[in-house]
């Protein structure tokens, strides 16, 4: 059998679909360029805006192409936007790396999660007493344990103290709904390669003129209407727009089959390993996500383990320059340390099936059983 990817969270394969309108526009002007060539660059990325924008809900001038998410998080999180100044911001307690680091705002503070992964909001609102036109940064869904966030519920009293939302929708795009109407958010931001698109390559949606920053993070000619400088990635926004067509054609039942072969991995680590701790089994999570711990053996070393063996999984994000580090979500839960250190992450997408889900139990199986009796 080939090699089990169970990494979807970290990055996707490259659908079809996406690998076909990258190789297409790989040499398409640029898109700045009048002639026509450039227009027929500026017409894939306009066509790609739009479909983003009709999803979201918002006006094609509210979608800015960046990067990816990294970049759109430092673009986003600004404290002087067009329409107002937010003074602190409050960030989740399960946020990622690139939203947890400050982005030069005076004060920040952390929004504690509960057991199972989810806002704390007895500890949103004694922060929010203390914050004037704070900014609170909430990803849609977690990274590391698949939790979904009550985004909407936490956007309604930061509202009400005058604020604004910020929601990191990289995990949940094409998973489960989250434009602005489900959501509640003022700005979002997601990444094309989580779900089969080009990697390099993301995008901000603003709600609102009113909430997007006064100044742009990267400048440069004035592409993107002044909103992100630099020649645009014609090739890179072409791919994400069919990996994203392609989302909304399958997404549903794509989601419920992985939904089901989630659960039945699920089911079989746990009667294999009865002492198996399934974190944010009590909350809402991801379809494909399933973070667990196997107390006793190290991930590090399990993760290498079944390298070995062939399946691709991980001990939580991938975005710590390939180190296997202690967890900031999980010690926001109040996991203990040496439960922590034990945490794997399987995360399922397009290409995987029932076939590998029926495999992976067993070979899970024997790599504990090599690692216990070595113990």
């Amino acid at each position: 059998m080939a090699r089990l990817y169970f990494d979807h969270n970290a990055t996707s394969p490259l659908r079809p679909a996406a690998r076909e309108a990258v190789v297409a526009a790989l040499d398409a002007g640029n898109a700045s360029s009048i002639h026509a060539e450039g227009r027929a660059a500026r017409a894939k990325i306009e066509n790609a805006r739009s479909l983003l924008a009709r999803h979201f809900g918002v006006k094609p001038e509210l979608v800015v192409f960046t990067s990816g998410a990294t970049e759109a998080a430092n673009t986003v999180l600004r404290p002087a936007l067009v329409g107002l100044a937010c003074e602190n911001l409050l960030i989740g307690g399960g946020e990622h790396p690139c939203v947890a680091s400050g982005h030069g705002f005076a004060a920040t503070a952390r929004v504690a999660l509960d057991g199972d992964g989810r806002l704390d909001f007895t500890d949103l609102r004694e922060k929010l007493g203390f914050s004037r036109a704070p900014m609170l940064a909430l990803q849609a869904a977690n990274n590391e344990t698949g939790v979904i966030q009550p985004v909407a519920e936490a956007a309604a009293l930061v509202h009400e103290a005058g604020g604004v939302v910020v929601c990191d929708a990289v995990q949940a795009l094409g998973r489960v709904d989250c434009a602005f109407a489900a959501t509640g958010a003022d700005v979002l931001f997601v990444s094309s390669h989580k779900i089969g698109g080009p990697k390099g390559v993301g995008a901000a949606i603003f709600s609102r003129r009113a909430v997007i920053p006064a100044q742009a993070f990267v400048r440069g000619g004035g592409q993107e209407r002044g909103h992100r400088g630099g020649t645009e990635n014609v090739a890179g926004v072409a791919g994400f727009a069919a990996a994203f067509q392609e989302v909304l054609a399958k997404g549903a039942d794509e989601m419920t089959r992985l939904r089901a072969l989630r659960d039945r991995i699920e089911a079989d680590v746990t009667a294999l390993a009865p002492e198996a701790i399934v974190f944010g089994a009590g909350a809402p999570r991801l379809p494909n996500t399933l973070a667990f711990a196997l107390p006793g053996l190290a991930a590090e070393t399990l993760v290498a383990a079944l390298d070995v063996e062939g399946v691709a999984i991980s001990s939580g994000s991938a975005c710590s320059s390939g180190k296997v580090s202690a967890s900031a979500v999980l010690a926001s839960m109040g996991v203990p340390p040496e439960i922590a250190r034990c945490a794997l992450r399987i995360s399922l997408g397009w290409p995987n099936n029932e076939q590998e889900g029926v495999a992976f139990p067993s070979i899970l199986a024997r790599v504990r059983q090599r690692m216990r009796n070595r113990a």
